[in-house]
C-alpha cells in the first residue's frame, strides 16, 4: 500500500478500528475538522453529547440534538460509532440533586434514563460505554449517587438495562488500568464475576490518556491479554499524549511519534482491534480546556495540529498499523 494512503486506509487494510471522539461544535463549524474526521478514521466516538448532564436540560426534556449530529455523520460516511456514556459519577445535571431522591427514586431514575438513551439509537451505534469509571485507584467501589442509592449492583444492572433494549457492544470504560494493579485487580474479579453469572457486558475500554505519563506499551499489553482471556473484547477508548511543562522532552514531537507507535504496535500485537484518540486535533483537545488555568501541560496530544495538518504521530501511527 502507498506511503500515501491516509490512516483510514492503513486502518481498513489491516482490520483495525482507528477513530476519534468527536464534538459536535467543530463538526459542525470547521470544514478541516469535519473532513479529517471523514477521510482519517475508521470510527467515531461521542465526547460528551452523550453525557447526562449535556443531553437533559430538564427533568423531562432530552436534547439529542448534538448526539444526533455525530451519529448521523458516522452513520453516513460508514463509520462505526460508539456511545459514551450511559452513566457516571460527574457531569449530571445541573437540576438533578441528589437529596431529591430516595434509594428506589435513584433506581427508577437510572433505568429510564439507560433504556431511554441507548434504547433510542438501536443498530446506529455500535458500541456503548456503559458504565464509566466506577472503580477508584484503591480497587474499591467509587462513591457516586448511582453507588449510594443502589450499591454496588448499579453497575450490573446498568448492563442489564441497556442489554434489554440494543443489541449494540457493552462495555465497562475505566482509566490508569495497566498501571494501578489495585485497581486492575478489581475491575477484572468485577468483570469475571458479570462473565461468570451472565450479566451481560461485551468488552472492556481501556483509557490512556497520556497525561504527564505514559503507560509502559508492555503493561498495556499485558492488561489486554488479561482481560481477553476472560472473553472481552478490549478496546482503547481514550488516547492522546501530552507532556508536563517542565518534563518535556527535547524532541516532543519525535517523542510523541514513538509512543504513539510502541503503544499502537503492542496493542494490535495483543489483540486490541479499536483504538480511539480522545479528539481529531491539538485545537480541540480536551487537555486545552480541563488544564488551560493551570497551564500545566502542553496542549499538543493527538495527532493533527490545530490546522489539521498531520504530525509525526500520524505518520508513527500508519507505520505501526502497516507493520504490526
Amino acid at each position: 500500500m502507498s506511503s500515501e494512503a491516509t490512516l483510514r486506509e492503513r486502518a481498513e487494510a489491516r482490520g483495525i478500528e482507528f477513530g476519534a471522539a468527536l464534538s459536535a461544535a467543530p463538526l459542525r463549524e470547521d470544514s478541516n475538522y469535519w473532513n479529517t474526521a471523514r477521510t482519517e478514521f475508521t470510527s467515531v466516538t461521542t465526547s460528551s453529547e452523550l453525557k447526562m448532564g449535556p443531553l437533559r436540560p430538564s427533568p423531562k426534556t432530552y436534547d439529542f440534538s448534538d448526539a444526533d449530529a455525530i451519529v448521523d455523520f458516522g452513520n453516513e460516511y460508514d463509520m462505526a460509532v460508539r456511545g459514551h456514556t450511559l452513566v457516571w459519577h460527574t457531569q449530571k445535571p445541573d437540576w438533578f440533586q441528589e437529596w431529591d431522591y430516595s434509594g428506589d427514586q435513584v433506581r427508577d431514575f437510572l433505568r429510564d434514563h439507560v433504556r431511554t438513551v441507548a434504547g433510542r439509537y438501536g443498530t446506529r451505534i455500535d458500541a456503548w460505554d456503559v458504565v464509566n469509571e466506577a472503580v477508584h485507584e484503591d480497587g474499591s467501589m467509587r462513591e457516586s449517587v448511582w453507588y449510594e442509592g443502589m450499591g454496588p449492583e448499579y453497575v450490573e444492572k446498568a448492563f442489564e438495562w441497556a442489554a434489554e433494549v440494543t443489541d449494540s457492544d457493552l462495555f465497562y470504560n475505566d482509566y490508569d488500568i495497566p498501571t494501578e494493579p489495585e485497581k486492575a485487580d478489581a475491575v477484572y474479579d468485577l468483570l469475571a464475576d458479570f462473565r461468570d453469572r451472565g450479566v451481560p457486558v461485551d468488552g472492556i475500554g481501556l483509557q490512556l490518556h497520556g497525561i504527564g505519563s505514559q503507560a509502559d506499551p508492555a503493561d498495556v499489553a499485558d492488561t489486554v491479554r488479561r482481560f481477553r482471556d476472560l472473553g472481552l473484547d478490549v478496546h482503547v477508548t481514550e488516547l492522546d499524549v501530552a507532556y508536563e511543562v517542565g518534563s518535556v522532552p527535547d524532541d516532543p514531537l519525535a517523542a510523541q511519534a514513538e509512543y504513539y507507535r510502541a503503544l499502537v504496535e503492542a496493542c494490535v500485537d495483543a489483540g486490541v482491534d479499536s483504538i480511539t484518540t480522545w479528539g481529531v486535533n491539538d485545537g480541540n483537545s480536551w487537555v486545552r480546556d480541563f488544564y488551560k488555568a493551570e497551564e500545566r501541560f502542553t496542549i499538543d496530544p493527538l495527532l493533527f495540529d490545530r490546522k489539521c495538518d498531520p504530525k509525526p504521530a500520524y505518520h508513527a501511527v500508519k507505520a505501526a498499523l502497516f507493520e504490526a
